[in-house]
């Protein structure tokens, strides 16, 4: 991105600030083309300005979507002037206090019951955004084979024999089956703790939901708590999404009758999406010149390896992965 953009961005704030002195400065990028600057303003105010470039990204969904969910009640920025044309959104401050530096043994408990609170909320909500995309069937499959072309192919350079791809294309069918019979809700899409920050009012911030959803009810729940970031013991994991499952139940949130297939369905959604994440994690270093996610890699396989192994089903993922380099299993990161 130019510094044209930049001075663009920066002069288009002032104006609609009505202040020529206040001062810009970076405060975050995404994975996306999108990248975030604080504005504060002379006499104190604080503002996030994001610069979407509109040949990249489309600024409208965030704009939606946004104003949607504010009106159930979540913690999301505040649309406070827009220029759509050039890629340019002025939006409320969350603050600085990301969950993922905020979470440790004493906070998680607090932190966590927050953001599956606010995660109730915005799927007993879903009917006032009934029309988010649908998470079908394609989707589901596009996102998967990421992880065959960008991990497999580009960054490990492995060329599968016609078994195994068969192999893969049956556990990547009963993955989409499986997301497909859960209850539908609004699906937030990155639900994780490098986009819920800690505040000190109706906790936490919500951030990057532009892509969101209308799809399997365990996705969010997967993202928060199997977190591509940070990992926790699995026993503690099960324990919280049993306490999720009644809570959500109690609020009038589709979870079906069976906690057992509730755990299998939320097992089944973490493995896709942990297929994705992994393709998507090599995709930005080989594509986009972003390799800081490749240490995330680990982890994220690390979850895909402890559940294939426990599911027949997915046995034939497991051998793939052992076969053809034995990643780590995940140790001395889970907390």
């Amino acid at each position: 991105m130019s510094d044209q953009r930049l001075a663009a961005l920066s002069e288009w704030a002032a104006t609609v600030l009505h202040d020529a002195r206040c001062t810009v400065r970076p405060a975050s990028a995404d994975a996306s083309f999108r990248r975030y600057f604080r504005i504060r303003t002379t006499d104190g105010r604080s503002y996030i300005v994001m610069d979407a470039p509109p040949d990249k990204e489309d600024c409208g969904p965030y704009v939606r979507i946004a104003r949607a969910f504010r009106s159930l009640g979540l913690n999301v920025p505040e649309i406070v002037a827009q220029d759509l044309a050039r890629g340019f959104l002025l939006i409320s401050d969350l603050g600085e206090r990301l969950y993922l530096g905020a979470l440790d043994p004493s906070t998680v408990e607090r932190l966590y019951g927050d953001a599956m609170q606010a995660l109730i909320r915005l799927q007993a909500g879903s009917q006032a955004v009934a029309w988010l995309p649908p998470y079908d069937k394609e989707l589901l499959r596009r996102e998967m084979e990421l992880f065959r072309e960008w991990y497999l192919g580009r960054h490990l350079g492995v060329t599968l024999t016609a078994a195994q791809q068969a192999t893969l294309d049956s556990v990547f069918e009963h993955l989409i089956a499986s997301a497909l019979a859960q209850p539908r809700v609004a699906v937030h899409r990155d639900y994780h703790s490098r986009n819920l920050m800690v505040t000190p009012d109706n906790n936490p911030g919500i951030l990057d939901f532009q892509d969101a959803v209308y799809g399997p009810v365990t996705y969010d729940l997967v993202s928060l708590l199997r977190d591509c970031y940070i990992a926790w013991q699995g026993d503690r994991v099960e324990e919280w999404v049993s306490g999720y499952f009644d809570q959500a139940r109690r609020s009038g949130v589709a979870v079906g009758d069976d906690k057992k297939q509730f755990m299998r369905w939320f097992d089944w959604m973490g493995v896709q999406r942990h297929l994705k994440a992994t393709g998507i994690f090599a995709r930005l270093n080989h594509r986009d010149g972003k390799p800081g996610y490749l240490k995330d890699i680990p982890r994220t396989l690390g979850y895909v390896i402890d559940v294939a192994q426990r599911y027949p089903e997915l046995g034939g993922l497991y051998e793939i992965l052992a076969q053809i380099e034995a990643p780590q299993r995940l140790t001395g990161d889970s907390r």
